[in-house]
């Protein structure tokens, strides 16, 4: 395999969101998926924060996962990746100056890109299905993260949630280009009617996590929109999870009957048990 310095794999990063292509992401989450997703051809890979979440934890994606823990994961895969690997950064870990920690500890650890979200984390009990925080507060979030940076190559992309309303969106996007950010990552968009009533707002490149949503899969479309990373979800990290299960129940000789991905996760991330702990702790009583 070859050896590739993160300096050059940013810089190859970069070349991507300056393309008129849209590159679909591989969901990369240890060494192993790193290097084949870049024997395989794949420009450009993701660690996401659910995925490390159950990786590193067996936890659901709550905002548990601590930064230390995160960057030991990074690390693991920069060390090996031959391909521009993005970190799916949460919300810095807290405060502007927390997200100037993650941004140190991300980018010497190989890190090509991060996004740095507006969402309340950890998120408030019985909240909004979309809470965000204050323009202002992701604003100076992003800025210290531009500050935090030491290699220009580094991108840094700011995440927001579409499912904000049409007009809160366009504005965060338009105040966080402001910011000097490189690249704009939305989630929550519906379809393409949706995605062209935001995008002539937005001068600079767009990544999208669109979850395999069957409406935004034109990816030529996408181009002529100014998308350049595209998002479909963490499958490959699911079917080894899926694969492990029924290769470990066969060798027990245990029919359980068909589990699915879904019920599994949930299952041994124990969900229902940090739900309940949730409701117990967090719930704001009078």
């Amino acid at each position: 395999m070859q050896r590739v310095s993160p300096h050059s794999l940013r810089e190859a990063f970069r070349a991507l969101l300056a393309s008129d292509a849209c590159y679909h992401c591989a969901s990369v989450f240890d060494p192993m998926s790193a290097r084949m997703a870049g024997d395989l051809g794949f420009e450009v890979g993701i660690l996401g924060g659910s995925v490390a979440s159950l990786e590193v934890l067996a936890a659901p994606d709550i905002a548990l996962i601590t930064l230390s823990e995160f960057v030991e994961q990074a690390a693991r895969i920069g060390r090996v990746a031959t391909l521009p690997v993005l970190a799916d950064a949460d919300h810095g870990y807290g405060n502007a100056l927390n997200v100037m920690r993650t941004v140190t500890e991300l980018e010497r650890n190989g890190i090509a890109a991060l996004t740095i979200e507006d969402t309340v984390l950890p998120a408030r009990f019985g909240g909004k299905a979309v809470d965000l925080i204050g323009i202002d507060e992701a604003v100076g979030k992003l800025k210290a993260a531009l500050e935090a940076r030491i290699d220009p190559a580094l991108s840094i992309l700011a995440r927001t949630n579409a499912g904000s309303g049409l007009e809160e969106t366009i504005t965060r996007a338009r105040a966080y280009q402001a910011a000097g950010v490189d690249g704009i990552c939305l989630v929550g968009i519906e379809d393409f009617e949706h995605l062209e009533q935001i995008v002539p707002h937005i001068d600079i490149p767009k990544m999208l996590i669109t979850y395999g949503n069957p409406k935004l899969r034109d990816q030529a479309r996408l181009a002529r929109l100014g998308v350049r990373i595209v998002v479909s979800g963490h499958a490959a990290y699911y079917a080894a999870l899926k694969a492990t299960y029924d290769c470990l129940r066969e060798q027990r000789r245990i029919d359980t009957g068909v589990l699915e991905t879904k019920e599994l996760v949930a299952r041994y991330s124990e969900a229902e048990q940090y739900a309940a702990w949730a409701e117990n702790y967090l719930k704001v009583r009078s």
